[in-house]
């Protein structure tokens, strides 16, 4: 028995409680009850107790799309000219980059960012990976890093046609083995849903491939949709309709399927969004750092689209992603009471309905029966907090590095700062050997 406590704790559940002296008890891997550190420890007299000594205790975040495998681009020359468009930005440096790492490469790409989302208080990943040339075994490879680490995911390999029908397989066929894997281990860590690229690199004959492969799983699909302009173009001159319309023909879409980015959809597209379930993952600095455009989010979450907040490999902060998304939209709309609501939604909400499509428990909350994973955030509070005001004290006052204790499935992987079971100096360290060694090849 663990218990957190001392503390003001941040439940996130329906009634959005805060409890001012509050404490979680954690048993096994589950939250056994929240209460009063007093009540609780009368109870539980025999727990070890980590004092939170007045900061908050809150739910670990939730990222719904992410990329590992971007990690050695950080702080990477390009051998070409800057891209000027989106497709550039593919061709230039993610498809040169995928093709040179090895399952070494996927191993340690995978771990710097989990060991980062440990620190930024990210409990739960999805991941979406590519290593054409490494793509057999690689998703568990990271399967082994999130594994020995502790982190929540369900992974995916992107399938795509861009680099042959060969690899397309093997593509395919890596995703249907880890989900089966999955369903096989019953792992409350790790799950696996069935990636695709997106629709610009992706046949008729790959996509009827994937549904008729992936029809029993269970799993739903993991895709880039309309990120940028270039996708939707290709769609219509190739198809004569949207790509969200395209995906939906092939029967990809539904309510355990996520379409990322859906930057350029119609309102018809909305529609079929909403009619079908289907999660869409807004990812803010991503789109903003390619200028693909501004997704329409505020629409899709008034018709009622079930959105997401993600990364997109561009950081495993989510209180980060939070504060950019705020802006964006403010910005974007050019109201600067736009977004107050919808974005906290996204990560506080719909990111935790997204999740709980794959994993057996409740995440993102802090109540009775949930999966145990508890972050304590340094946060002094310079005016009163409360149930109702508690999104604005996370907008202006909370970031990913004021994380000081991460819990994930019952277990501490961080201590007042401290990774407990990583040697994050030998990782680093491996990483760049590793990185020098993928420039050269890029």
């Amino acid at each position: 028995m663990l218990l957190v406590g001392n503390g003001i704790v941040i439940t996130r559940n329906a009634e959005n409680t805060i409890i001012q002296d509050g404490c979680v008890a954690i048993e096994d891997n589950l939250i056994k009850e929240v209460g009063t550190t007093k009540e609780l420890r009368e109870k539980f007299k025999e727990a070890e107790f980590i004092d939170a000594d007045k900061k908050l205790i809150m739910p670990g975040l939730i990222n719904p799309h992410m990329h590992f495998y971007s990690t050695f681009a950080r702080g990477m020359f390009l051998k070409d000219p800057p891209p000027a468009n989106f497709k550039e930005i593919l061709e230039r440096l993610w498809w040169r980059l995928d093709k040179v790492l090895t399952l070494e490469d996927v191993y340690y790409s995978a771990m710097v960012p989990i060991i980062d989302c440990i620190k930024n208080g990210t409990t739960t990943v999805f991941d979406h990976h590519a290593s054409p040339k490494a793509a057999q075994g690689s998703l568990f490879k990271i399967a082994e890093a999130t594994g020995l680490a502790g982190l929540r995911s369900c992974l995916c390999y992107e399938v795509s046609d861009r680099d042959g029908e060969e690899i397309a397989d093997i593509g395919i066929r890596e995703n249907i083995d880890f989900i089966n894997y999955c369903k096989h281990e019953k792992d409350p860590l790790i799950k696996g849903m069935f990636g695709l690229h997106a629709s610009l690199t992706l046949s008729d004959k790959t996509l009827d491939k994937c549904r008729r492969l992936n029809d029993g799983t269970g799993a739903g699909f993991h895709v880039h949709t309309a990120e940028g302009v270039e996708d939707l173009i290709d769609c219509r001159n190739k198809y004569g309709m949207g790509v969200v319309e395209r995906l939906n023909s092939w029967q990809l879409l539904g309510e355990k399927s996520i379409a990322v980015h859906c930057v350029h959809i119609c309102d018809k597209e909305v529609e079929i969004l909403k009619d079908t379930g289907t999660s869409v993952v807004h990812n803010p600095e991503s789109n903003m750092g390619n200028a693909v455009g501004v997704s329409p989010v505020l629409e899709m979450f008034e018709k009622g689209v079930i959105l997401g907040l993600g990364t997109d490999g561009y950081t495993s902060d989510m209180f980060e992603s939070m504060k950019t998304a705020n802006c964006l939209h403010k910005h974007a709309s050019r109201n600067p009471s736009a977004a107050w609501g919808e974005i906290p939604t996204m990560l506080f909400e719909n990111n935790r309905k997204i999740a709980e499509q794959y994993f057996e428990n409740v995440v993102g909350q802090l109540v009775e029966g949930a999966y145990a994973d508890v972050i304590v955030v340094d946060y002094n509070s310079p005016t009163r907090l409360f149930s109702e005001n508690i999104n604005s004290h996370t907008l202006f006052g909370m970031t990913g590095r004021a994380v000081e204790t991460t819990i994930i499935n019952g277990r501490i992987l961080m201590k007042n700062r401290k990774l407990t079971g990583l040697d994050e100096d030998e990782i680093f360290a491996r990483s760049r050997e590793l990185a020098d060694k993928v420039w050269e090849r890029f």
